[in-house]
């Protein structure tokens, strides 16, 4: 079982459950990146407590996530614009939303994803950059990579079923 901190974990997903993983993390980026969501009252919106938000912003802050840029020297205040790190968490809640929509939304989705341009739908895919396609997950087969420590790459190769 994972505890409160993953850093024993040689997993990207696991180091970025580090970063967004906690409660209300990614629907602070999901404001953010969909509601045009920036500053502190504008989060609050979310119910969320302050001192809760406050370290949310903090950490975003500390992990490039976000910057936080003065809008108001007196008194002072801040708003908070996703860096293009946190930009590209885009897909991730697009992914969730649609996961969410097709198994914890009995009425149908409370909000379409939808291309400003044209009005098309938007959705996030699993695909292979070579043939593009991949029609179940149980398709997709892990590997070690580069940032793989060598002892656990060999065991990972060793006990890998395909």
């Amino acid at each position: 079982m994972l505890g409160k901190n993953y850093d024993s974990q040689v997993c990207s997903a696991a180091r970025a459950l580090e970063l967004v993983g906690e409660r209300w993390s990614l629907l602070i980026i999901r404001d953010a990146l969909f509601a045009d969501a920036t500053r502190f009252n504008d989060f609050l919106a979310l119910g969320i407590a302050t001192n809760i938000l406050k370290n949310r912003l903090d950490g975003f802050v500390a992990a490039g996530i976000m910057q936080r840029r003065n809008y108001s020297r007196n008194p002072e205040h801040h708003e908070y614009l996703l860096t293009d790190k946190g930009r590209d968490l885009a897909p991730i809640i697009i992914a969730l939303s649609a996961w969410g929509d097709r198994w914890a939304a009995p009425d149908g989705p409370p909000a379409l994803y939808r291309h400003s341009a044209c009005g098309a739908p938007v959705i996030q895919q699993l695909a292979c950059t070579h043939c593009g396609q991949v029609h179940d997950p149980a398709e997709v087969r892990v590997q070690p990579g580069p940032g793989m420590p060598a002892d656990l790459a060999a065991l990972m190769s060793a006990i890998s079923p395909r």
